[in-house]
């Protein structure tokens, strides 16, 4: 099988059919296709959405407005999308509130906040600093940690000063920045929420992830908590065609990044990758349902996603959801499995799902995880499995049951098909 390295992004958002989970799980959420055709006057008040509908929408207003978009958010108390809209663009606020979602008049579009960004990465990189472009307040949020004091503070201070009134706000944190996450960890970049899937070392030595290559159509850098400082940036991305996988290179070399996903309360550690076997029982941890187990049904598969055509995935009876790509699908005795692609269906009421072969993506992007192993001899994959099945029941069975609440939180998360 032949792979493109492709720099940086090249996935699309899903936007229906057999969704791609985690770039369609943008926080700013969307609406129901079936609600596009609604009448003028019935779509004059804000939709009530559900959070994964929501997403849909956001996405595909984004691209409707052009540069009139400022950003999106999901408001949850209403359930309801609010879509900023450059002050004096009535036109693509008309549109925005006959698509259902309430509209919010903002002074900073996009592009000057991003600019702004980019003045701050140029003249404040400083450790222990972060900033993002905040859509609830339409500025960029800026924090520094304890550790900025002294001149580091005043350098920063007067770069954000220089931004110009209603660009930005600087706040302190007493805290410290960590750049630390384990698989099945929540990630973020530009609005949208995906899954880390495995730690891994990149060909020269450095440490890294992989996630789901249609995640890095949301953005290049890329932070483990909403909003925040970035921690790791895209260095490959394949999606769609041979694969779905990005490496994506943490920031700071010095980076722990443990061979172990976390499962809630827990960690489970990986000794290396693995070839998937029909029948075998697997483990999805994401970030937005946790825990979820079920079989493999098929090996080889391909999926044609609205962006295009995905070969060489597995396929699983393991439910999933928006936020949920890009996570980690192992084994009970910790062999890595798959990265979760995408599906139908959610964690209600079951569905399929689709897993970019860990195995595959190593060999892609040249790095290695576990004890530096690839594919575990698939006889020896076999029998481990066949052991755990026997053996790991009880054990399995509290986790499962712990992760079974948690996506029980997360049931309202659905998408339009």
């Amino acid at each position: 099988m032949s792979h493109k390295r492709i720099p940086k992004r090249k996935a699309a958002i899903a936007v229906g059919g057999v969704v791609a989970l985690g770039a369609a799980a943008i926080l700013l959420p969307s609406a129901n296709a079936s609600q596009d055709g609604a009448p003028d006057d019935a779509a004059a008040a804000p939709r009530t959405l559900k959070a994964g509908d929501a997403s849909d929408l956001a996405a595909r207003l984004a691209g409707t407005l052009g540069d009139a978009y400022a950003g999106a958010w999901y408001d949850g108390e209403d359930k309801r999308l609010v879509v900023n809209v450059v002050r004096g663009e009535g036109d693509m606020a008309l549109k925005v509130r006959s698509a259902g979602a309430e509209v919010r008049e903002v002074d900073n579009s996009m592009a000057e906040l991003q600019a702004g960004a980019g003045t701050l990465k140029s003249e404040a990189t400083i450790p222990g600093t972060s900033w993002a472009v905040d859509p609830r307040t339409n500025k960029i949020l800026v924090t520094a940690d304890s550790t900025v004091t002294g001149d580091k503070w005043d350098r920063l201070e007067s770069t954000v000063e220089s931004l110009g009134s209603g660009m930005a706000t600087l706040k302190k944190s007493e805290g410290t920045f960590r750049t630390f996450v384990s698989g099945g960890d929540a990630i973020f970049a530009g609005g949208a929420r995906c899954s880390l899937g495995f730690n891994v070392t990149a060909g020269d030595g450095s440490p890294a992830f992989l996630t789901a290559g249609h995640c890095a159509a949301a953005g290049d850098a890329w932070s483990d908590q909403q909003g925040g400082e970035p921690i790791a940036t895209v260095d490959q991305a394949l999606f769609p065609g041979d694969g779905d996988f990005a490496l994506v290179r943490y920031d700071v070399p010095a980076t722990e990044a443990p061979s172990e996903v976390n499962v809630g309360g827990q960690t489970v550690p990986i000794v290396q990758a693995a070839e998937a076997t029909v029948g075998q029982q697997v483990f999805r941890m994401g970030s937005t349902t946790g825990l979820a187990d079920g079989q493999v049904l098929g090996l080889d598969a391909t999926v044609n996603y609205p962006e295009g055509t995905v070969t060489g995935l597995i396929q699983t009876d393991v439910c999933a959801e928006p936020g949920d790509s890009g996570g980690s699908l192992f084994t009970q005795d910790g062999l890595a499995i798959g990265l979760t692609s995408g599906g139908s269906g959610d964690c209600t009421v079951g569905g399929e799902t689709f897993f970019q072969p860990v195995t595959t993506a190593l060999e892609a992007v040249g790095a290695t995880l576990g004890d530096g192993g690839g594919a575990a001899a698939g006889d020896q994959a076999d029998g481990q499995d066949a052991g755990a099945e026997q053996d790991g029941a009880g054990g399995d069975q509290g986790v499962q049951e712990q992760s079974d609440m948690g996506s029980d939180r997360h049931s309202g998360l659905t998408r339009t098909h």
